[in-house]
């Protein structure tokens, strides 16, 4: 017999080793699980942000897109404020340039960006000038402030591989 009374079976050390033994498996399982939930979440905003480019640049070039989707991992954000999860975090510059097609009464073209790379400029360093230079003062969330700030990155880094093309 054990000190603390349990017989010499060995149970309690079973217990505890399978227990052990146990709790790690399921610390590599949420592990596991969290990199799974990672490497999804990265698809989804490469997704997004494909999803955002087709909303600005149905007829650009594949050199602008690429461009446009080389700076949305850069920066880790795009230029219509489309979050991974499909939420948006705010109106963006190229949205109001979208909307304001709209309300113009073009139903059928939402081309932003045009379909040349020179136009692509033109569409971004409107957006970028936009976002520096507002029309109206509006007061504004801390987190639309950080989104704000998160475009105007992403907008210099495509600005940026535009001009390098």
């Amino acid at each position: 017999m054990s000190i603390n009374g349990i017989g010499t079976a060995g149970y309690p050390l079973t217990g505890y080793t399978a227990r052990k033994a146990g709790r790690s498996a399921e610390s590599r399982a949420v592990e596991f699980m969290e990199t799974v939930e990672e490497k999804v979440a990265q698809g989804k905003a490469v997704d997004q942000d494909e999803k955002a480019f087709g909303l600005v640049g149905p007829n650009a070039p594949q050199e602008v897109k690429d461009a446009w989707m080389e700076a949305a991992k850069e920066v880790n954000a795009n230029g219509m404020g489309i979050r991974g999860n499909g939420m948006m975090s705010h109106i963006s510059q190229m949205m109001v340039q979208r909307l304001n097609k709209q309300l113009k009464g073009e139903t059928e073209n939402f081309d932003i960006l045009g379909s040349t790379v020179e136009s692509a400029i033109q569409a971004t360093k409107k957006a970028l000038y936009d976002l520096e230079h507002p029309v109206v003062y509006t007061p504004r969330s801390i987190e639309v402030q950080q989104a704000r700030i998160k475009e105007g990155e992403f907008y210099r880094a495509f600005l940026e591989k535009l001009e390098q093309l």
